[in-house]
């Protein structure tokens, strides 16, 4: 049996496309024409023998196939940059500053850290995980070189990595959960002003005619789980690395839909001229972020 070699620029054209939700997007950041970047999706397609793509609308969509061609690529194309990274790695040096929310402290940023320090071991970090408005008040300063926010994407150096739903949030067990006979307000547990998180719940209650009392506040995203998890009341915020303590409960509470319940992850980097550290780092958390999010936008159709 013949041994076949999958062609790793079309993987990369592939995830790219996939990171960016768009092979227009994709075409533009690896420099090729969209028609090439066509060419290569039907090359891999033949390669293989499976269709990898399926019409969706206006464009396309990965079928069951091209969804396990893409984890497969995903993981190629890490070991194959993390050995060249390595390699490379010593003659990489200097400072990066990275701006993370909180949501993503405790899930993304041990990954991304650690996988960036291993191949570049010479390389300062700097870390700070703070709300999205005092994070991007530090990137337009020059005080950080990179920044992951949430709910962010009209700023124009907005690039989507991936999309999270908004939920509401409530301690797993059943004994501590709020119940309501419908007259008494809904126990809120939120975090101090300003925050995106917080203008939402109120907007949603307010609409529903639901009457509602801030019962906790807080400055940190573990605060906040510790009173939910007490049973103070309920949260709104993203699943993501949600502590096996609590649960998704709107459903379950009768709560309302929010406005615009799925929220765009974007990466930031104020629009200047990347270090080559720090455009590894921007790499590597697009390449984290996609493996566990769903995508930003639907793929453009081909030409």
């Amino acid at each position: 049996m013949n041994r076949i070699n999958l062609d790793m620029d079309v993987l990369r054209t592939l995830v790219t496309a996939q990171q960016l939700g768009s092979f227009n997007r994709a075409a533009g950041r690896l420099g090729r024409s969209q028609s090439a970047v066509s060419q290569q999706l039907r090359k891999i397609e033949e390669l293989v023998g499976e269709a990898l793509f399926q019409k969706q609308g206006r464009g396309l969509a990965l079928t069951a196939a091209g969804d396990v061609m893409l984890a497969y690529a995903r993981r190629i194309l890490e070991l194959n940059d993390e050995a060249v990274a390595a390699v490379r790695g010593f003659a990489i040096d200097g400072l990066v500053r990275i701006g993370f929310p909180a949501d993503f402290a405790e899930t993304w940023l041990p990954t991304v850290l650690g996988r960036f320090k291993r191949a570049h071991p010479a390389v300062r970090i700097e870390a700070v995980v703070e709300g999205n408005r005092r994070l991007l008040e530090k990137l337009d300063k020059g005080e950080l070189d990179l920044v992951l926010s949430l709910g962010q994407e009209a700023r124009a150096d907005a690039e989507p990595v991936g999309t999270v739903d908004l939920v509401w949030i409530g301690p797993a067990e059943p004994e501590r959960s709020w119940r309501s006979d419908g007259n008494e307000p809904l126990p809120l547990v939120l975090f101090d002003t300003p925050c995106f998180f917080r203008q939402r719940a109120l907007e949603a209650l307010d609409k529903a005619g639901r009457p509602w009392r801030i019962a906790f506040t807080s400055p940190s995203l573990p605060g906040l789980w510790a009173a939910v998890e007490a049973g103070l009341g309920v949260t709104l915020r993203t699943a993501t690395g949600l502590p096996e303590r609590l649960q998704v409960v709107g459903d379950a509470l009768a709560l309302p839909t929010v406005r615009a319940p799925v929220l765009q992850v974007s990466m930031h980097d104020g629009a200047r001229g990347l270090e080559p550290a720090v455009r590894r780092l921007k790499d590597i958390i697009a390449e984290t972020i996609a493996a566990h999010l769903p995508a930003a936008v639907a793929l453009a159709p081909l030409s």
